[in-house]
């Protein structure tokens, strides 16, 4: 084991080498994004824009056909419950909860006149998702997630006990951060558990519905269809958009629901636009075509990605594995999706995220991935490896577990 001496000289020579290097966010990297440069070609002044309506005109606000068509294929639902909705998903998820706020969802109060308007939250989870409730003062209630999803005991007895529960924030498949896929048996109990609120509402965040990694491609049941069997079609808005599969600065993004949640969705949104970018919408379609167009361009996507995860796994292996203290730093390489989450000893994270900073490599805050911001054992960190070089990422995971070491040697002096 290298001792305290030892890990602060590394450290230091480390720091010597004046590193700006920023892995803080889940960003496509260069050579991702050039995967879709043909994209840019496929509309021309000599396309036919004339299709089911004139997409260069005005209409068409919840999504041109084809494109809701390519949307349910990847989701698995049907393209009547597609809504289409600008680039970026976490914008409708947004809107969906002001909307709420302000009118109601379809046949109920508006969330603004309730006297307290309460989400649960799946923790380590998604910080913009968190971010959403701080605006509109909602509370949150963390609860536990394991590989299977989140602590259904749990939720189930929080969302049966209080009418001021109205929502929950979910990533099924490839959660951000952990990588869990939810199990059959948790999509069920969320389609179908008693809830005190009678507009609780699942805030359903398919990012990585095709975002795989491996030949081991797991698949989740559709939310929607389990919540008409169960008898609660309008429990479920559903997001996902393109832009880890095209351009995050030019992609489309698309919420599913049922067919009355999408007529609420639709009708309370034409103050705020009477169309979308249709051309570009159409764009995707003759770039992506179909289901196994997607899947043929996300495999390029995952053979990039997987050779970032490798690297942070071999580093890790080499620093970490032989260092003889139990439970130092635990990680997981998952599937797919887009971060890598480590545990660490409690009362660590702060600490490593602080060295990491200090000596030139920036990580996601720690606590970040918690409700206000808040890891109650300090000990969680999410790794976003996917922009760096495999170079640059082999530079900061070095600093990053050197920073493990460092931490654990001054705790233990």
């Amino acid at each position: 084991m290298e001792l305290y001496d030892d890990i602060r000289k590394r450290y230091e020579e480390k720091c010597s080498k004046r590193l700006s290097i920023n892995m803080e966010r889940g960003w496509p990297s260069k050579e991702q994004l050039e995967l879709s440069m043909p994209m840019l070609g496929m509309v021309t002044e000599n396309t036919d824009l004339c299709r089911e309506d004139d997409y260069r005109g005005y209409g068409g606000t919840a999504g041109i056909a084809p494109m809701k068509e390519l949307f349910a294929q990847m989701l698995h639902t049907k393209a009547e419950n597609i809504y289409i909705g600008g680039t970026m998903s976490t914008s409708i998820m947004y809107d969906i909860v002001n909307k709420a706020w302000l009118f109601g969802l379809k046949g109920h109060e508006p969330w603004g006149k309730q006297e307290k308007v309460k989400f649960i939250c799946p923790s380590p989870g998604y910080e913009k998702h968190f971010k959403i409730c701080t605006t509109f003062g909602i509370e949150m209630i963390p609860v536990p997630m394991d590989e299977n999803g989140p602590d259904m005991e749990k939720v189930t007895e929080l969302a049966a006990a209080d009418k001021a529960i109205k929502g929950m924030w979910c990533v099924p498949l490839y959660s951000n951060p952990t990588g869990a896929v939810y199990s059959d048996e948790v999509v069920r109990m969320l389609a179908s558990m008693e809830t005190a609120s009678e507009d609780f509402t699942l805030f359903w965040d398919n990012a990585y519905c095709v975002h795989h990694i491996t030949e081991d491609q797991p698949e989740i049941l559709d939310i929607i269809s389990e919540c008409e069997l169960a008898g609660r079609p309008d429990r479920v808005f559903e997001f996902a958009s393109t832009s880890k599969i095209t351009f995050p600065g030019g992609g489309v993004a698309c919420c599913a629901s049922s067919i009355g949640n999408i007529e609420w969705l639709t009708k309370n949104s034409l103050l705020q636009l009477k169309t979308g970018d249709k051309i570009n919408q159409y764009r995707h379609v003759l770039f992506l075509k179909d289901l196994a167009g997607v899947q043929k361009h996300m495999k390029k996507h995952g053979e990039l990605i997987a050779e970032k995860f490798k690297a942070v796994d071999e580093v890790m292996k080499s620093e970490l594995a032989g260092y003889g203290v139990t439970g130092l730093a635990e990680w997981k390489i998952p599937g797919g999706g887009y971060f890598i989450h480590v545990k660490l000893l409690p009362g660590m994270a702060k600490r490593v995220y602080g060295l990491c900073r200090d000596c030139g490599v920036n990580i996601t805050p720690a606590g970040s991935t918690f409700p206000y911001g808040v890891d109650p054992e300090d000990r969680y960190i999410r790794l976003a490896p996917t922009y760096l070089t495999v170079e640059e990422l082999r530079m900061a995971m070095e600093v990053f577990c050197i920073s493990i070491k460092l931490a654990y040697q001054e705790s233990i002096r």
